[in-house]
């Protein structure tokens, strides 16, 4: 229990790292708290995966069958195993060659798994790549805008300038990118990398065209730039209408993918990984890959990720024969039901009433978990409160999500962790928040004549 006096240390808050007082750092624990502040709201706030669908932890079994993997794949005898599982592990990874197997036969990406890093989570991941890539001060990440949550935050933990790159649908501002690019060549900083999620992206939903892919590729190389490849959501994409990811794609080791196995094996697992084969050279002419580098690097943050952990989600790959997409299937199918009950549920309960006007608009994203929504005032802490109580429904400020400055007037739906039911109530309440006077959702036509919706 806290003590009712303060006594000891007082620490001036403006004295701590400057990146506390960021709005980017406040994203991924208002996810992961507001459904408690809100218990009885109906939330479409968190990207959390559907709760029946996780596995049985049965830990015992999986345990045994990740064991005799070691021991009839990789020829571990008892002693090394125990070393392994037991101990801290090493910092690279357990699964890496499960993950590579799996990424050759899903993907068509041959990498060896020496050129893998297994983090704990993709956030551990984009934390050791910026701080691997960006030397000093000098060096800048370029981000399309709006992004997740978790490139902003670590970004501003490590001091790292980033340079925001709009994202206009289904494409680029390749004009913005373009001039932004030499703007900062011109100011004598390097631009390292280009963090994109071409799949789906959160929390737009955006999908980058095959030939805007190529294009990305092509200006990575002119421009001597890496591509921070984000793929968590491309396994929701129907069967057979997935585009190759970039690092699929990639003939000139420009792409660095990024991946986790938290929205299709397990979120407490915290497994995620990073595949890093480019090359680098130290002053003596000695090589190495940057894989290395971040194992390195993560021997100083993490130590290693949980060598249970990692024999969980191995023994889930091993059940799946070795593919995170066949692992991911039958989720990917809830997920992409959910995704058209609520743009379903969207327009049944959205549709003007005789005499109204629609003043809110949203996206239809074929995939992913996330459906952005526009709004005619500020999608505030304010209103998200006053909607909670008053309506009984969450959702998440798109401002989280933009590092400009933008979205004040957005918010993002996610569907991914609800059943058909509650997403029914949920948008009837989320229609009787648009309707209120302090939204403006609706207005009545004669006083809007000539607004599209």
């Amino acid at each position: 229990m806290r003590a009712s006096t303060e006594v000891g240390a007082v620490l001036a808050r403006e004295s701590l790292h400057a990146a506390l007082a960021d709005p980017a750092l406040e994203a991924i624990n208002f996810l992961n708290e507001v459904i408690d502040r809100h218990p009885t709201a109906i939330s479409f706030a968190p990207g959390a995966p559907f709760a029946e669908l996780l596995p049985d932890l049965d830990l015992g079994s999986r345990f045994d069958r990740y064991i005799a993997h070691l021991r009839e794949a990789r020829g571990f005898d008892d002693a090394r195993i125990r070393r392994h599982l037991y101990q801290y592990g090493p910092s690279r990874g357990l699964i890496n060659d499960l993950l590579a197997e799996s990424l050759r036969r899903d993907e068509g990406i041959e990498v060896d798994p020496d050129d893998l890093v297994v983090t704990a989570g993709c956030q551990e991941a984009l934390l050791l790549v910026l701080r691997a890539l960006c030397r000093d001060a000098s060096d800048v990440i370029a981000v399309v805008n709006p992004c997740f949550a978790g490139i902003a935050g670590a970004a501003r933990l490590l001091n790292v300038p980033l340079l925001p790159v709009q994202e206009c649908g289904d494409d680029l501002d390749w004009e913005q990118l373009e001039t932004a690019l030499r703007a900062e060549r011109e100011a004598g900083r390097r631009v390292r990398g280009l963090y994109v999620a071409p799949d789906f992206s959160n929390p737009s939903g955006a999908v980058l065209g095959l030939e805007a892919r190529r294009r990305l590729l092509a200006l990575a190389q002119r421009e001597d730039l890496l591509l921070l490849e984000d793929n968590a959501y491309a396994f929701t994409a129907a069967d057979g209408s997935g585009i190759p990811s970039l690092k699929s794609l990639d003939s000139d080791r420009r792409v660095v993918y990024l991946n986790t196995c938290a929205k299709i094996c397990l979120p407490g697992a915290r497994v995620g990984f990073v595949v890093a084969d480019q090359i680098v050279v130290d002053a003596a002419g000695r090589r190495s890959r940057l894989a290395d580098e971040l194992a390195t690097l993560k021997s100083m943050v993490t130590v290693n990720t949980s060598p249970i952990a990692q024999a969980f989600v191995g023994a889930l790959l091993l059940e799946a024969g070795g593919s995170l997409a066949e692992l991911a299937r039958d989720k990917a199918a809830r997920y992409r039901s959910n995704l058209r009950h609520l743009l379903g549920a969207l327009e049944r309960e959205l549709t003007p009433q005789p005499g109204e006007v629609r003043r809110v608009s949203w996206n239809r994203p074929a995939g992913g978990f996330f459906v952005s929504m526009k709004l005619p005032v500020a999608a505030d802490a304010d209103l998200l409160a006053h909607c909670a109580a008053v309506h009984g429904v969450l959702w998440t400020p798109m401002r989280f999500f933009h590092i400009d400055g933008g979205g004040a007037q957005a918010l993002r739906l996610s569907c991914s962790y609800l059943t058909h039911e509650q997403i029914d109530v949920g948008v009837r309440r989320l229609a009787g928040f648009l309707r209120d006077h302090r939204v403006g959702g609706f207005a009545p036509a004669q006083a809007l004549e000539g607004v599209v919706s």
